[in-house]
């Protein structure tokens, strides 16, 4: 006998409501695209079971009699069933994969996790699928791996594994080598090329890798779902599926999510609370640096960063990124150089700002890197305490290499690059800005200042301007940094540039 297909229904993520039928409107609450297809669980009589009373009473009366052994005795006694103390839960070490590239393992905070799920998610061909091919060909040395590749055939994947297995070869990098379908491969990498969530779980119970990718998750299919792939509801469970046995089995789980066209994850936001990890890899599509950050993480510190660099090898591990972020070594008027704290790596960034007449009633302001809203304040506070009139100018402001800088940290050099453009002035060589500027131009110290002078100090520079605290002195002369101190925005511009701004006037 056949079985018929599961039935489902549509729940309205704005109100909740439930129909058999999809709308484009919900009739309940009247919002519109609301409706996600969901699966109606099995019935399961053991959830409507109610759990009988000890004494006897009326709730329980013609309800113990269908319990009996330990259940029942456990039920009456008020023991716990299946939970157990938190201290008698039993501890074993925490045992991380490498993931191959120090980069990687950076951002995940040391390595993968057994039976953690590490969502990765990036603009169409910055290059999620070659960052997790070349990892699964480093892991598949010392670990199974089965690479899941839901949007490509296998001979797209073998195609480009060859290519990055012969580039290393060639240099030396790697240890095993490509071969042919006759051969042997010394490395235990499976490729599986399917986009049916039912042959993937299979495959996942049969090999019980320690690690899998699945590239991507909005490419698989669940069959008892009718809507199409990369649906709300397919999304969502074939991402609960794949928890599953990956928690069950111990597999480090990598998912491959695609993004939306204003740079969100795409799928349910329940797809980013399941798993554990949420990386993000971006980039300037005309730039050949890659960033992987990390937005969440259970197994390890948030807002890590890793620096790749695309070539025609692959992506290729940068140990010092700091060198991408700097400009010319010649100075020119409107730069300045800030050490920013990306979670606990220090780059040193060289801020670039124009400032020029204004041809229109209201000026332009333009920011590439740091926040509009955060470049409007600090002008209204150079106007103000420093009594400049950029009002009647235009400001365009900009971070070298593509880099977004988001902390407060970099306030004293956007400061710094706009009044030395105002004034066509030029920071003396070898000098970093370090501070967060206050509203009423006060200098606040920042956090990490001993990694971000330490950092300065091995790219060779010399000066530093530093809102005024005290213990850092000792640090400085340890580093041969000479420190300047300062305790609002116009010491620190004049222990900068030498001279107070508002001593001369523009053209």
């Amino acid at each position: 006998m056949a079985l018929g297909r599961p039935s489902t229904h549509y729940v309205c993520s704005s109100c909740g409501a439930r129909t058999r039928q999809f709308f484009g409107r919900c009739a309940a609450c009247g919002s519109w695209n609301t409706l996600v297809e969901q699966a109606v669980p099995a019935a399961d009589s053991r959830r409507r079971r109610p759990v009988p009373r000890s004494g006897g009473g009326p709730a329980s009366h013609g309800v113990a009699e269908d319990w009996n052994g330990a259940d029942g005795e456990a039920a009456a006694t008020g023991r716990p069933r299946r939970s157990e103390p938190i201290h008698a839960v039993g501890e074993r070490p925490l045992q991380r994969l490498s993931s191959g590239y120090i980069e990687l393992d950076r951002v995940l905070g040391g390595g993968l996790v057994p039976g953690s799920l590490v969502l990765l998610g990036g603009d169409p061909g910055i290059g999620k699928s070659t960052l997790l091919l070349q990892s699964a060909r480093a892991m598949a040395d010392r670990c199974s791996v089965l690479y899941v590749s839901a949007e490509e055939s296998a001979q797209q994947v073998k195609l480009r594994w060859r290519r990055l297995a012969e580039v290393a070869a060639t240099s030396g990098e790697g240890r095993s080598e490509p071969q042919g379908s006759g051969g042997a491969d010394r490395n235990v990498l499976q490729l599986l090329s399917e986009t049916d969530l039912e042959l993937v779980l299979q495959e996942l119970e049969a090999l019980r890798p320690a690690v899998a990718i699945i590239d991507s998750i909005q490419a698989l299919h669940d069959g008892e779902l009718s809507s199409a792939p990369g649906s709300v509801a397919q999304v969502r469970e074939c991402a609960a599926a794949l928890a599953r046995i990956a928690k069950r089995q111990d597999t480090a789980l990598l998912l491959v999510g695609h993004v939306t066209k204003e740079g969100m994850l795409a799928g349910p936001k329940v797809l980013e609370h399941l798993v554990d990890a949420v990386l993000t890899f971006e980039g300037d599509r005309f730039a050949s640096h890659r960033l992987l950050r990390a937005v969440k993480n259970r197994f390890g510190a948030t807002h890590e960063l890793g620096v790749f660099e695309m070539q025609g090898r692959g992506l290729a591990e940068v140990s010092n990124p700091s060198e991408l972020f700097l400009g010319s070594q010649e100075p020119s008027p409107g730069t300045a150089t800030i050490v920013a704290c990306e979670g606990t790596r220090s780059l040193v960034v060289e801020l670039q700002a124009l400032v020029s007449t204004t041809s229109y009633a209201s000026p332009r302001r333009t920011a590439t890197g740091i926040g509009t809203n955060r470049l409007h304040q600090i002008l209204a506070v150079l106007e103000k305490h420093l009594s400049l009139p950029l009002s009647r100018f235009d400001c365009y402001l900009a971070v070298a290499g593509g880099l977004e800088v988001e902390e407060p940290a970099a306030d004293l050099g956007v400061a710094a690059a706009v009044v030395a453009s105002f004034r066509d002035l030029t920071l003396p060589p070898g000098t970093v800005l370090i501070g967060e500027l206050g509203l009423g131009g006060q200098l606040r110290p920042v956090g990490q200042m001993e990694l971000r002078l330490q950092e300065a100090a091995r790219l060779g520079f010399r000066r530093a301007v530093v809102p005024r605290s005290g213990g850092l002195g000792g640090l400085a002369a340890g580093l041969d940094l000479q420190l300047l101190e300062a305790g609002n925005v116009a010491e620190a511009l004049v222990a900068a540039l030498g001279s107070h701004p508002s001593q001369e006037q523009p053209f």
